[in-house]
């Protein structure tokens, strides 16, 4: 820990002979709550219970204590209430440090603060009040941009902040071993909101994770969310449905081929499959977030049929659609495009762009097969559902936080533990529809960030570079460079 660039011991030292210092000053009688007023000749001081008076070239009259230090005018000896017992609660040590995009104030305690952790975020104007007496704030610079004012009151210190055009949150927290009590305050942009349509609006707002995480979204309680985008072709969302009021990227695509990782079923009609992970499953404005369950079945030349797994999901005789090795040591994989075989060869294999593959025992094929015989890929969700969109990972799920990468088919976590901007379709309890991007972050953060803001489901979609959300054309959320160009996206349009 630093103290606003001292190291931690020498700062320590110096907030000592604030204290020090503060107790032989003089302060404006408004820094302790006090009232000033001239009356007959004397200075009467009166605030919290209290009542002083002094004359000028005679002493204090009230109370008559001839060891205090006098007063001059309005401004008032911190010395002289504290010997008075005008203060009522403990003094605190004082650090205080940047922490992120925020400013951290700790407080030394001698005994654990009894009360509970607070959060809470104002237009403008914030004050707060942290029962000890805090000296060394007085002697704090606040960040720029924050007028700040301290007040030494009876029942602790009294911190007013003014940030114009602003908006203004803190979180108050306790910490044992030692005990300490922490401010953290933050100075953050004012939140959006602007309407689309009726029941459709687009927002900014701040989420709190703890750290504050700033979402762009669109919030909608009625419309029509449908999956737009072709497979094997890339383009910005905004000109994948030109009419929308808004378009969200969608799932995963393979990068060299534009092949659509994940399932995808676009009005009824199966246009990618399943890849071990979470989806999206809706039919009107009713969604559901869940592994989809799926039928896949192969046709043979004579008309034969065999159910296979699909993907990740293996069985004896697996069908795989995305490109990348597949089948293993021991199978044999005939290799298909369109409804042909191209080869039969020994597993594993490498899936060429717009192929699919059968991959079966070796010498044991579900039928005879050869190169060119006719071989044919159909799939169906049970129970059907008119959209499907495939993502991952489940963020949360039943206003529970649920990440956890390791139940879905997410080989190499590490893309999701780097900070970069997150894209997820979410919903409040109540029904009420988000299609968001986040400035850059974790997914596990802002799993978190989506709790705090009331999400009862919430899945993420292809992020990082894909992830861009486009309101009537124009790109709102965040991002450096060009827009990335994507295979798949979620368009919303009015109902």
């Amino acid at each position: 820990m630093r103290l606003s660039g001292i190291p931690w011991r020498k700062g320590l030292a110096l907030l000592l002979f604030f204290s020090c210092s503060l107790a032989q000053t003089l302060l404006s009688a408004a820094t302790f709550g006090l009232s000033f007023r001239e009356e007959n000749g004397a200075w009467v001081y009166e605030g919290g219970g209290v009542r002083l008076v002094y004359v000028p070239g005679v002493g204090w009259a009230e109370p008559w204590e001839a060891s205090l230090p006098p007063p001059e005018g309005e401004r008032v000896p911190l010395e002289a209430l504290k010997s008075l017992g005008y203060f009522r609660t403990p003094e605190a040590g004082v650090r205080f440090a940047l922490q992120g995009r925020g400013f951290r104030l700790v407080l030394d305690l001698t005994q654990p603060h009894p009360g509970p952790p607070q959060a809470s975020q104002e237009r403008e104007r914030l004050t707060l009040l942290l029962p000890y007496l805090a000296l060394g704030a007085l002697r704090i610079p606040w960040p720029k941009g924050v007028e700040a004012n301290v007040r030494l009151l009876p029942t602790g210190t009294e911190l007013g902040f003014l940030a114009k055009g602003k908006l203004l949150a803190y979180r108050l927290f306790p910490l044992e071993n030692p005990p300490r009590l922490v401010l953290d305050l933050y100075l953050l942009e004012p939140e959006v909101a602007e309407p689309l349509a009726p029941g459709i609006r687009y927002r900014e707002v701040w989420a709190f994770a703890p750290e504050p995480l700033r979402l762009y979204l669109v919030e909608a309680e009625r419309g029509r969310l449908i999956p737009v985008g072709r497979p094997g072709a890339r383009a910005l969302p905004k000109d994948l449905a030109k009419d929308a009021l808004a378009v969200l990227n969608g799932g995963y695509f393979d990068p060299k081929s534009g092949t659509p990782i994940g399932l995808w079923v676009q009005d009824g009609v199966t246009v990618s499959y399943p890849y071990g992970r979470v989806a999206l499953l809706w039919d009107s404005f009713s969604f559901f977030i869940g592994f989809p369950k799926f039928e896949a079945v192969v046709r043979g030349p004579n008309g034969e049929q065999v159910r296979v797994g699909i993907n990740t999901s293996r069985a004896r005789y697996t069908a795989y659609t995305v490109p990348g090795p597949v089948g293993r040591e021991g199978e044999g994989v005939a290799l298909v495009m369109g409804d042909r075989v191209q080869a039969i060869l020994q597993a594993p294999q490498e899936l060429p762009p717009g192929a699919w593959a059968l991959a079966f025992p070796k010498g044991a094929p579900p039928f005879p097969l050869r190169p060119g015989d006719s071989l044919s890929l159909f799939g169906r969700l049970d129970p059907p559902f008119r959209y499907a969109l495939e993502g991952g990972p489940l963020l949360v799920r039943e206003g529970q936080y649920a990440l956890d990468p390791s139940q879905e088919n997410f080989r190499d976590p590490r893309p999701l533990q780097a900070v970069a901007p997150q894209a997820a379709v979410a919903w409040a309890r109540e029904g009420r529809l988000w299609l968001l991007v986040s400035e850059p972050t974790t997914p596990g953060v802002l799993a978190r960030a989506l709790l705090s803001l009331g999400a009862w489901n919430a899945l993420r979609m292809d992020g990082g570079g894909s992830a861009q959300l486009w309101v009537k054309g124009r790109l709102r959320s965040p991002y450096q460079g060009s827009p990335r160009p994507v295979v798949s996206a979620l368009a919303l349009y009015a109902p």
